[in-house]
């Protein structure tokens, strides 16, 4: 049956014909993506991405990333995540706004192409790069988004992956990394004990989330157009995810401001909710990227599906572009909604032992509260009651003393890894 399935597919997509539904993109034997209908045009320079209708070559991505924090100084700079087998560069646009206040902004991650053949992702996220600097000071519907939030956007998780056939194509790109590793399999399962050995480019992305704070992120692939949310390692039926409620509401609003642009498009998994999906309910994976990053950093991280080919036609990423970006910026704004619990319980988590009690005094309180019973380097996060982030910090000894005099008065939550204590502030 898998094989006469499969056959069907490969002959709807030699004769150009689109079948309504489409498996997950790695439910069966990879098929080579027929590239006689498409025209996949490279960009050799930063120049010749203006028109954002080409891939770039590798050494054209290296200088469009420099060239951002050359221009922003004071907007960005660019993380070195890490190197990849071949020795590619891993890289990060970090934006964030330099200023003298003490505001806390929540961090926020975007992505893409942990799948070296799903290429899409690729130029969405170096555009969204561009979008969110050039737009700095003129919208103020971006201005006031970089100013409230820390941005980290990885274009390429997978460079070695992606440019398999050399650093001016990303023409017959393939899946996996430079030793054949699906990068997406290799997580640690946070459901069960380690099996394989960790990839290269795996273990640098687990030392980047490590170096911060992310709160929400996403990961970006192609095969399909579908948001796929937690777990991908149980049905919703057996294990379900404790925000899949919420979750179901973020994707329904992607996928509902795509469709406002393009009708069409996010329908073609069965298996989905219109659009919207639980990675197990589509089928089960384990050593998934979004399963171990919700289950270890308390961040809430979905994979986001964009298009069904992995590699469009170079000419049709600007229609792409038109109908994603809305839904792109719309769920960096989700990180300022947060549910109350910022993720599953961390107690849940391997390796997790459990402190003591966390006392604070005075409470109620009116300009600072000192925390007792913390365990020195772990995190104390403070929440309103609507579940936004207000304050973050790291605590160096068993007691930390806290300024809440901006705190508007009301009930806050203050919480570490698995414990958390009500405080009421009065003014």
């Amino acid at each position: 049956m898998k094989q006469t399935l499969l056959t069907l597919l490969m002959l709807c997509s030699a004769v150009g014909v689109s079948a309504q539904y489409r498996p997950r993109p790695d439910a069966f034997p990879p098929v080579e993506e027929d590239f006689s209908t498409k025209s996949v045009s490279m960009a050799t320079t930063v120049e010749e991405m203006a028109d954002w209708d080409r891939y770039p070559t590798y050494e054209t991505y290296l200088a469009m990333m420099s060239r951002w924090a050359e221009t922003y100084p004071t907007l960005c700079h660019v993380d070195t995540i890490g190197t990849s087998v071949q020795d590619r560069l891993i890289l990060s646009m970090y934006i964030e706004v330099q200023t003298d206040d003490d505001l806390y902004r929540p961090e926020f991650f975007y992505s893409s192409t942990i799948h070296g053949d799903e290429v899409t992702g690729y130029v969405m996220m170096l555009r969204l790069i561009d979008t969110l600097l050039s737009s700095y000071g003129s919208s103020p519907e971006l201005t006031a988004l970089v100013n409230s939030t820390r941005i980290s956007i990885n274009p390429l998780a997978n460079p070695d992956g992606t440019y398999y056939r050399g650093n001016n194509t990303v023409q017959r790109a393939r899946r996996a990394n430079a030793n054949g590793v699906d990068l997406n399999r290799n997580y640690p399962n946070p459901f069960a004990p380690a099996k394989a050995a960790l990839a290269q480019e795996n273990r640098a992305m687990m030392d980047y989330f490590e170096s911060h704070n992310f709160r929400l992120s996403a990961n970006l692939h192609g095969g399909a157009e579908v948001m796929n949310f937690p777990w991908d390692s149980y049905t919703s039926a057996q294990n379900p995810h404790p925000e899949a409620t919420w979750w179901r509401e973020v994707g329904r609003r992607f996928v509902d401001t795509v469709q406002s642009y393009a009708p069409t498009h996010f329908t073609d998994v069965q298996e989905a909710d219109n659009g919207v999906v639980a990675g197990g309910d589509w089928y089960v994976i384990t050593g998934g990227r979004q399963d171990y990053v919700n289950a270890t950093y308390n961040c809430l991280e979905m994979t986001m599906e964009i298009s069904v080919d992995k590699t469009l036609s170079s000419n049709r990423l600007p229609e792409y572009w038109h109908f994603l970006a809305p839904s792109f910026i719309n769920y960096i704004k989700e990180i300022h909604n947060l549910p109350a619990s910022v993720g599953i319980d961390p107690t849940q988590a391997p390796g997790y032992a459990a402190a003591g009690t966390l006392h604070i005094y005075p409470n109620p309180a009116t300009d600072r509260v000192v925390v007792d019973g913390l365990v020195p380097g772990e995190r104390l996060w403070m929440y309103d009651m609507q579940g936004r982030l207000t304050g973050c910090y790291p605590s160096g000894a068993e007691s930390t003393e806290i300024d809440i005099k901006k705190c508007p008065q009301g009930v806050y939550l203050l919480r570490t890894e698995g414990r958390q204590v009500k405080l009421v502030v009065e003014r």
